[in-house]
């Protein structure tokens, strides 16, 4: 029974040089959308309280407060419900921050990327350092204290010495949360045909162990791969994908997990707003493809496997079964007090050893 729902918003008033996400430049299409969004949502929402909620994109700010409100309406929310809005700073004003704070949106997802004003023009973000700053002041002035920013590594100009920089504007502004990404030039942006110079994979793997040292040094925790917070401020939207567990899709490109079956909604703007129960895919997945998931999902997280739970949930012996796979990457997977984790030098080569766990 899904207790998380994430909503795509897919406008964007342009796009960022790296980015291969599905999002559009057309704003007049918006309310259409909406409309189409609840018709999705009436039909497939079954009333379960909800405990996490997520406006993600594109850019979910350029929707105004009261089509919000008509969206946040159809859902049952469980007291504490965790509800981020993804949040780019050049759309942040006291009065929009007010207005949907007041909606109950109590998370703030941040698209900061960095701080260096050369870096953020050259990848297409329409921000500037100073907006991301204004952001977070006006975020904090306006009873956030949930906020999440982002931050990208390996772009391109970038060195370890201006990541460093870039971490002390971080931490300087003494934020819940920062989600870390390692840039990868997808085929699909804009970059895809002529890619920039950008930091080497060597670069990009000692650049990851700064972030870890530095934010681990400053009291964040790194809970996931990529993802580093405050204690009691993980992302608990996210954690429910880590956990395995199902949630709601909705939205264009909307990806959901319901009664055992994955589905992708339409890429396709028109098609989704003349009919928003089209779907691209959907298979059932099987005890063995579950099974491979939580394995997959659960080494992402720092506390890693619990075996006892893996066990019990798939009647197997995970330590016999995965024995051969667990002694060649020794180094690398680290035996707790539940089950087995990937240390530092693991998750820097996460997607060979999960690989390994995966069947033919």
């Amino acid at each position: 029974m899904p207790k998380s729902a994430y909503i795509h918003i897919p406008f964007c008033k342009s796009k960022c040089k790296y980015c291969s996400f599905i999002s559009f430049n057309k704003l007049d299409f918006v309310e259409k959308y909406i409309d189409a969004l609840i018709k999705e949502i009436e039909r497939d929402y079954c009333g379960e309280n909800l405990k996490t909620l997520y406006f993600g994109g594109g850019t979910p700010s350029l929707i105004q407060p009261d089509l919000l409100e008509k969206v946040l309406n159809l859902f049952k929310l469980e007291d504490g419900c965790e509800i981020t809005l993804e949040l780019n700073p050049d759309d942040a004003s006291a009065t929009y921050l007010k207005n949907i704070k007041n909606l109950g949106i109590n998370r703030l997802s941040i698209g900061a990327q960095t701080f260096d004003d050369d870096i953020l023009k050259l990848i297409g973000r329409r921000h500037t350092a100073k907006d991301i700053l204004n952001a977070v002041y006006l975020a904090k002035k306006c009873d956030f204290n949930n906020i999440s920013l982002d931050l990208i590594y390996g772009l391109p100009l970038q060195t370890i010495e201006s990541l460093k920089k870039d971490l002390e504007v971080y931490l300087a502004l003494d934020i819940q949360h920062i989600s870390t990404y390692g840039l990868k030039i997808e085929q699909a942006s804009s970059w895809g045909e002529n890619p920039p110079n950008i930091p080497d994979d060597d670069t990009q793997a000692d650049m990851y162990e700064i972030i870890n040292y530095i934010l681990e040094q400053n009291n964040y925790l790194r809970y996931e791969i990529s993802n580093f917070s405050k204690k009691d401020y993980e992302s608990k939207h996210n954690l429910n994908y880590w956990n395995n567990a199902e949630y709601y899709g909705f939205g264009v490109a909307a990806h959901g997990y319901v009664n055992k079956i994955r589905y992708s909604n339409t890429d396709d703007l028109k098609t989704y707003i003349s009919n928003p129960w089209t779907k691209l895919e959907t298979y059932s997945i099987t005890k063995q493809k579950n099974l491979e998931e939580e394995i997959f999902l659960g080494f992402r997280k720092t506390k890693g496997l619990d075996i006892a739970n893996i066990n019990q949930k798939f009647e197997i012996d995970f330590e016999n079964r995965y024995n051969e796979i667990l002694n060649k990457y020794a180094d690398y997977i680290e035996k707790t007090a539940d089950g087995y984790a990937l240390n530092i030098q693991g998750v820097l080569i996460s997607n060979i050893i999960l690989a390994e766990f995966l069947s033919e």
